[in-house]
């Protein structure tokens, strides 16, 4: 690595180091946006957090996958968002920069708040279709409304599904165990997705996780998948720079092995948000937010094989 790129890495700028985007077949780009927020704001400082809490996975291979996706990785810094913009306008924004980065290469996007992963999924659905969705967090993000608003952090899972950007039986909630009405709790249930609680998951590792993992594989197939992680998915113990800390979570090896063990989905893209570093505790939220990233991305690469090569046009 070349003395240059250690100090971009240094400063911030790039995720593990990376360069610049052209004829990389991967990239990670910022939403510094939390307009949408229902307690704690602060994620909009989420991506510059991750990106430097990154710099220790840049010298080397990770220890399950066996590669480093480094060389296919460039850093599209972070998105250009109207400053003090509805949210209808902010999510404009972010599809139709996505729709771009998307049109050249598998994306992972470092927010900001949840509220981003809609415009997300409408530029992926537009390259894919309808596509399945693992979901890991704390709350259900399928609530009718936002607090009086009409949508935000909270509402984006049931709009998803019923834009018909995902398939709700192929919808796998993860980690789910903040409180809330049962009409918004199990709505992807109702609807023919799985959920997997948090309190299901209490003590679950080896073997029991195996058996959760098959189900979701056999349920999702080969079908276009998006991968959405809010840190809070976490106990606050694993992660507490969050915005809507929620006691009793998955730890970071259970979040882990699902990383791990899902890379060989038919994955087309992934968000990590919610990580807010002002309520972080020596950087905690941030190293598991740059460790599952960079899990998601050394799986995307041994996946493909070590030569990958960039998305191309439909």
């Amino acid at each position: 690595m070349a003395v240059g790129d250690f100090a971009y890495a240094m400063d911030g700028n790039r995720f593990l180091a990376a360069g610049a985007l052209e004829h990389q077949p991967f990239a990670v780009a910022g939403i510094p946006f939390d307009g949408a927020v229902t307690n704690r704001p602060g994620a909009r400082f989420g991506p510059s957090a991750i990106r430097r809490a990154s710099l220790m996975l840049c010298d080397g291979i990770h220890p399950h996958f066996g590669v480093s996706p480094l060389e296919h990785l460039g850093d599209a810094l972070d998105l250009r968002l109207p400053n003090a913009a509805a949210l209808t306008q902010v999510r404009a924004a972010v599809e139709q920069q996505a729709d771009r980065l998307m049109a050249a290469h598998h994306c992972v996007f470092l927010g900001g708040d949840h509220s981003v992963t809609l415009p997300l999924l409408r530029a992926a659905h537009r390259r894919h279709g309808p596509l399945a969705l693992v979901h890991f967090d704390a709350h259900c993000d399928t609530w009718q409304d936002h607090f009086g608003e009409p949508s935000g952090h909270g509402t984006w899972t049931r709009e998803a599904i019923q834009e018909g950007l995902v398939r709700a039986p192929h919808v796998v909630q993860i980690g789910l165990r903040s409180s809330g009405d049962r009409a918004a709790r199990e709505y992807v249930a109702d609807q023919g997705g799985l959920i997997f609680t948090a309190r299901s998951l209490r003590g679950k590792d080896g073997a029991q996780l195996d058996a959760i993992i098959g189900q979701i594989r056999e349920r999702l197939g080969d079908r276009p998948c998006y991968l959405t992680l809010d840190i809070d998915c976490l106990d606050p113990a694993f992660a507490p720079g969050t915005g809507t800390p929620e006691p009793g979570g998955m730890s970071s090896s259970q979040v882990m092995t699902f990383l791990e063990e899902l890379a060989g989905l038919n994955m087309v893209g992934m968000d990590c948000v919610e990580v807010a570093p002002a309520y972080d505790h020596a950087e905690l939220s941030s190293q598991a937010a740059a460790a599952f990233v960079w899990t998601y991305l050394s799986g995307q690469v041994a996946r493909r094989g070590r030569t990958v090569s960039a998305p191309t046009e439909p």
